[in-house]
């Protein structure tokens, strides 16, 4: 057997040479080097396990998140003639016992199991005895929380690789730089794995984006000039699946649906016919995906902006796996945008991982709203530059530019006259003079930049802004809701000193498009998912759907009125007492970025009623006569309950002051006068 494997490669997989990068992952990972392997999707990651498993001693342990991709890999090397076998949840009981056999006999070269197998604390007794000499870690951006596709469970693999103290071999096809630092954390430790990174181009798929203008129309019209050729359409929801599945179906193509709340039967059913069948659609979330290996889908689209930029590289590479040309499209629009900002800022992720995540998704934004070759965009993504590809829509058109310099130059100094405070909307009504409430209770309306934007709409400035999110000159800060901050990317931009140009083509493309209904101002939108974030977190706490916590309709009028005290806090619908009581300092914290001060039970349960505002009153002048008029007497002072009473009960006089609240004498001479002279001015 030659060293390099060319022999195995020839002889069990019938090729005559290696694609481009594996001999070189072939030879490392065959002589026991630890890798970490960033391979394009299609570009023959399995190969560069599966031939080192049959060039070393031992039973290579695969670990990898789909059983359908085990299944397939299994059944592929078995037709082979390798001895390869999977131990998953849907094995037959005869399947399960020949790999136990083959096993004990010494004669498994691979045993692919999945990440959970690896919670039982029987596996690493099992793989031990069973001479594991190798762990190959597939898909392994799932050990990354800063990838995608996390699961927990890929974090249990650099402890068995301690335990078994053999070599592991990882391979993704996409990582950026964050993420491959975590996976060699990870899974590598105090070890320093060799990393093979592989070119991201794939030149057979071509790129296009478009704004949403009627989408299901765009997307009909895309599978109406691929008929007859296998394609996947990514949606956001699963609703949406299965209407455009629907609609797909009426205009005659063979199209299914496929989302994550099916029945796992009927999932199958249709991984299993897109497997087989020639032509079919498949119209899903991302629940479909991962680990499909069908080598000629013809086409990709996603109806719906994706995640980030490394889910669009996934989704997308899934189509032309053989070598041949494929097509991509990816429509997105304002409220895809709205959408995935709502889901990052709604997570539960610390503020520096949500500021990244909003960074991710200004790439893509990058990407979508480019002024030169896609692949040039994308490819530098991922650290690697390219030439003009011509396989993509702005090579073939190049979109029309202007001078965008002084338009982000406005923008930027009214965010910063805010002092960063504020969302686009607010930003928009100051840059088109548009005096609202808001504007002129914060003096805003007297601002050099009010009214200086008169050269675009609202809609203009939209466009303007998410230009400006797609440049990265700003993000959302985590910390304050979604205001917008300025990133040192501006900094040039703003001081003159370098120039931007921004599409003409996307400023106006969704002009006549009816928005569709926000529950809340863009503005307050931020707020209302940090709101919506720790709901959440309080219900998983409890152990009960959220609006047991709060309605949403309550979040809403949090959002919208911002509350800054609790009684304040109190007067919003649906805050009881009791809530009050149990969540008000938590979601008030949310809404002023502060943990307000303590309150007496007794005043906390005046709050938003008029007689909170007598016990503050009441309380003021006790501390002002503690000590008497002179300030030299003894200190006296009521009880926090006996003052609640008070505020409650209004007495008339020092008389029924006494009856009512039990104070002594000496008491309702100190204080008597001053209290009645406050119920008095209260009316």
């Amino acid at each position: 057997m030659t060293q390099d494997g060319t022999d195995l490669l020839s002889q069990v997989f019938g090729f005559d040479t290696f694609r481009p990068g594996q001999a070189e992952i072939v030879r490392a990972v065959a002589s026991g080097q630890d890798v970490l392997a960033i391979m394009p999707t299609g570009g023959g990651k399995s190969l560069c396990f599966q031939l080192p498993a049959l060039m070393r001693d031992g039973v290579t342990v695969v670990i990898s998140p789909l059983i359908a991709l085990m299944r397939d890999q299994v059944r592929g090397l078995k037709e082979l003639g390798v001895e390869a076998g999977a131990l998953t949840s849907g094995n037959t009981e005869e399947e399960t016992n020949a790999v136990w056999q083959g096993l004990h006999a010494g004669s498994l070269k691979l045993l692919y199991i999945a990440p959970e197998r690896l919670a039982s604390s029987g596996t690493e007794r099992m793989l031990r005895d069973a001479g594991v000499g190798l762990i190959a870690v597939d898909e392994a951006h799932c050990v990354s929380q800063w990838g995608h596709d996390f699961r927990p469970d890929y974090l249990r693999i650099g402890a068995l690789r301690r335990a078994l103290d053999v070599p592991l071999a990882a391979f993704t096809a996409t990582a950026d730089a964050e993420t491959r630092a975590e996976i060699i954390v990870r899974l590598f430790g105090e070890a320093d794995p060799q990393v093979f990174l592989r070119g991201f181009d794939r030149p057979n798929l071509s790129l296009a984006f478009e704004v949403k203008n009627q989408p299901r129309r765009q997307i009909l019209d895309f599978a109406a000039a691929r008929k007859g050729q296998s394609g996947i359409v990514y949606c956001g929801t699963r609703a949406k699946t299965e209407t455009i599945a629907a609609a797909l179906r009426e205009e005659g193509h063979s199209a299914c649906h496929y989302h994550g709340g099916m029945e796992a039967d009927d999932r199958r059913h249709v991984e299993g016919r897109f497997a087989q069948e020639d032509g079919l659609i498949v119209v899903a979330t991302v629940a479909f995906g991962m680990g499909v290996d069908k080598p000629d889908i013809r086409w990709v689209a996603h109806a719906d902006l994706p995640k980030s930029i490394e889910a669009y590289y996934q989704e997308i590479g899934r189509a032309g796996r053989d070598g041949a040309p494929a097509d991509t499209l990816t429509l997105y629009g304002a409220d895809d945008i709205r959408f995935r900002r709502q889901q990052i800022d709604e997570g539960l992720a610390p503020p520096e991982r949500r500021s990244a995540d909003h960074g991710r998704l200004n790439a893509l934004l990058g990407l979508a709203e480019a002024l030169g070759c896609r692949r040039q965009v994308l490819l530098g993504y991922f650290g690697e530059a390219a030439e003009p590809c011509g396989n993509c829509d702005l090579c073939d058109a190049p979109p029309e530019v202007f001078d965008a310099s002084t338009a982000v130059q406005k923008a930027l100094s009214a965010m910063l006259r805010t002092g960063e405070s504020f969302g686009a909307g607010h930003l928009i009504d100051i840059l088109t003079g548009r005096a609202t409430d808001k504007v002129r209770q914060r003096g805003h309306d007297s601002l050099p930049t009010f009214g200086v934007g008169t050269e675009f709409d609202a809609k203009g400035w939209q466009a303007v802004f998410r230009q400006m999110s797609a440049h990265d000159l700003m993000r959302p800060d985590p910390d304050r809701h979604g205001a917008l901050r300025m990133t040192e990317a501006a900094r040039p931009i703003l001081r003159g000193e370098a120039g931007i140009s921004f599409r003409k083509d996307t400023m106006a493309a969704t002009r006549h498009r009816p928005e569709a209904r926000a529950l809340v101002a863009e503005e307050d939108a931020p707020l209302l998912a940090a709101l919506k974030a720790k709901r959440r977190a309080l219900a998983e706490e409890a152990r009960v759907p959220a609006y047991v916590i709060f309605t949403d309709r309550t979040l809403i009028e949090m959002a919208e009125t911002r509350p800054q005290t609790l009684d304040a806090l109190a007067r919003v619908s649906g805050v009881g007492a009791k809530k009050l009581d149990r969540y008000g300092a938590a979601f008030l914290e949310i809404i002023t970025g502060d943990a307000p001060d303590a309150v007496h039970p007794a005043r906390r349960k005046l709050a938003g009623r008029a007689a909170g505002d007598l016990f503050d009153r009441l309380l003021a002048v006790q501390q002002d006569l503690s000590r008497g008029e002179d300030g030299t007497g003894k200190y006296l002072s009521c009880t926090h309950s006996t003052l609640k009473q008070i505020a409650e009960r209004r007495p008339s006089c020092k008389d029924s002051l006494e009856r009512i609240t039990g104070m002594g004498a000496q008491k309702v001479d100190r204080f008597g006068d001053a209290f009645l002279d406050v119920l008095r001015d209260a009316g």
